[in-house]
Parts: structure tokens; C-alpha cells; sequence
């Protein structure tokens, strides 16, 4: 066994608990590698915020757990260095069973998330129960899910997307004693969230379906001061689309979900965000563009160096114009 705090990593507590009380959210990052882990840092510690490192089950197998875990280390390390020992949660995102929360939550994670999305009410009640009593031996926190995603990213994959139902929230977070709970308003996970039938052409432009805030106030209702968590959330900005695509890549059609929704969504019980794929376009359209720049470059450090100062800017502008949550370290 081996426990987050001893390398200086935190659990969602306090961290939810202020992000409610200020009306901002908590930018969950997925990171992969030693470049997005620096550029999530910096950025954090730039902008002062709180941060929350997801690493997916699809992580895991690429970088090995334990590189991970030490990578999270690294991460309270490398803030400390920059000056500023900024609150950081490693968290498990989308984990398909009990045994990879536990080894997980064995490992040094400070959050899991069990999904028990695509199970039936009862099923998925069952294994968020088993895990948020194994967690929460050790204070870790965790985070469940009610409501089924569209969209495909990693091994998560799902047709269409379920709402949340607000009638079976209280029951749920009741019966599991989970500590925050993902829910489906219309996000949807991926880089083509929506086709270009379900959007409407507004000045040239195609404008996704507004989320369900009806839902999301009906649930803010029933769970009076819950932490809420959304998935699936990258704006697929189109900088970034049309940089891929001018420099030998095929995206077409690729739609997020807009910021303006998402800073809404954030003054709300909505706490923490979760953003991948804008990552992923960040890097990718960086080194495209640099290699199509540069052919005679074959270091790996001439190519991922601007993309982890691509990244960085897009992590600095989710925390200050999206999430709100810059600044707050002192509150």
C-alpha cells in the first residue's frame, strides 16, 4: 500500500468544497507523458490554481502505473520549484471495475473514479458502493457516474448519449456515499462530439446543441450543495482543427462543446471539468505544423517543445477564461 501522502498529492475535499463556494471549476487534465504533465504544471502555477491529473486506463497501459505515480510526484516537486505549492489531485478517470480502482487507490492515487455508467441502476449502484467503501479506508475520494456519455475516447465508448435522471440522483449518491458524481447533460467524449446534422449553421458557423442546464438545475436541486462533475468537455477549439488539417491531417467535422457553456456550467455546482481531447489537438497541430516546417528535424525535442507551449496556452486559457479557476490557491 501506498498512500498519496506521503509524495504530497490531495483528495477532491476541500478543493470541491471552495470551487462551489467561488463559483469556479477544477480543470481535470488527462496526461500521458512528461510533456503535458509540464505543460499542466506551469500553467497551474502561472495562473495560480488548483489542478486535478486524470490518467485514463488507456494511460496506464501506455506509460506504466508506476511511471505515472512517480510522475505525479514529480508534479508537487516541479510546482514547489516554480514557487508555488499548488493543491494537485492524481485521478483516476473512467475506471471499468473494482480491482483497477483498487490498484489504483494502492498505488498512490489520490481519486478514483468507478464507472458504472452502462451498468443497470442497481449494478451500478453496487460496484460505486464497493468501491467508495475500499476508498474511503484510506481518504480517498470518489467520484461516480449516473447518466450515459456519447462519444468514443479511450476504451469509453458509447452510440448515443442517456441524461442524467434527476429522480434517481438522491437514491444514487445516498446508497453509494460517493463523493462527487459525474452526470450527462450533452457533453460527449471525443474530438466529434456532434454531427453537422445536429448542429445549427449560425453565421457560417455549425453551433452545437446547448447543454441540458434544466437538468443540471433539477439535479442542483435534489443534491443541494454536491459536487458535480462533467465529462466529455473539450471545445475542440478550430485554430487548432484547421492547423491538423492544413498540415496533412483528416478531422473533419470535428465539434466540442462551446466555452461559453462550459463557464456557465462552472458557476454552478459543477466543480470540476474535464478536458482531453483539446490536448491531444493542441500537441498534434504543434508538431504537424512544425514538421512540415522543419522536415529536416528528426529530434524529438525540436517538435515537442512548441507543442508543450501549445499546450500550456490552451491549459492557461481553459483555467482563466472557462474554469475561473486562476487565483485561487490563497481562498
Amino acid at each position: 500500500m501506498f498512500s498519496y501522502k506521503d509524495i504530497g498529492l490531495v483528495n477532491t475535499k476541500d478543493m470541491f468544497a471552495k470551487a462551489m463556494a467561488g463559483h469556479y471549476a477544477i480543470p481535470a487534465y488527462n496526461f500521458n507523458n512528461m510533456e503535458q504533465m509540464q505543460a499542466i504544471i506551469q500553467a497551474c502555477v502561472e495562473t495560480k490554481s488548483p489542478v486535478i491529473l486524470q490518467v485514463s486506463k488507456g494511460a496506464r497501459a501506455y506509460a506504466d502505473k508506476f511511471i505515472l505515480r512517480n510522475m505525479a510526484r514529480g508534479a508537487v516537486e516541479y510546482a514547489h520549484e516554480l514557487g508555488a505549492d499548488i493543491p494537485i489531485v492524481l485521478h483516476l478517470d473512467h475506471g471499468p471495475s473494482f480491482e483497477v480502482a483498487k490498484d489504483c487507490i494502492d498505488n498512490g492515487f489520490s481519486s478514483v473514479m468507478i464507472d458504472g455508467s452502462s451498468l443497470p441502476f442497481e449494478e451500478n449502484i453496487a460496484l460505486a458502493k464497493k468501491v467508495v467503501e475500499y476508498a474511503h479506508q484510506f481518504d480517498v475520494t470518489v467520484e461516480a457516474e449516473l447518466g450515459v456519455l456519447a462519444g468514443v475516447e479511450d476504451e469509453v465508448c458509447a452510440a448515443e448519449s442517456h441524461y442524467t435522471k434527476p429522480e434517481e440522483v438522491i437514491e444514487f449518491a445516498t446508497r453509494t456515499g460517493c463523493d462527487s458524481l459525474a452526470i450527462s447533460i450533452g457533453t460527449s467524449h471525443g474530438a466529434h462530439k456532434f454531427t453537422p446534422e445536429q448542429c445549427t449553421l449560425v453565421n457560417g458557423v455549425l453551433v452545437p446543441p446547448p447543454l441540458a442546464f434544466d437538468v443540471l438545475a433539477e439535479i442542483e436541486k435534489k443534491l443541494p450543495g454536491f459536487p458535480i462533475v462533467l465529462h466529455g468537455s473539450s471545445s475542440v477549439p478550430m485554430d487548432e482543427v484547421n492547423t491538423i488539417n492544413e498540415f496533412g491531417g483528416k478531422l473533419e467535422a470535428a465539434i466540442g462543446i462551446p466555452e461559453e457553456q462550459l463557464r456557465k456550467a462552472s458557476k454552478s455546482a459543477v466543480c470540476k471539468i474535464n478536458i482531453d481531447s483539446d490536448s491531444r489537438l493542441a500537441m498534434t497541430a504543434a508538431i504537424r505544423k512544425h514538421l512540415a516546417e522543419h522536415p529536416g528535424d528528426f529530434d524529438p525535442r525540436q517538435y515537442l517543445k512548441p507543442a508543450r507551449e501549445n499546450m500550456k496556452k490552451m491549459y492557461i486559457h481553459k483555467i482563466v477564461n472557462v474554469l475561473g479557476s486562476d487565483g485561487k490557491l490563497a481562498k
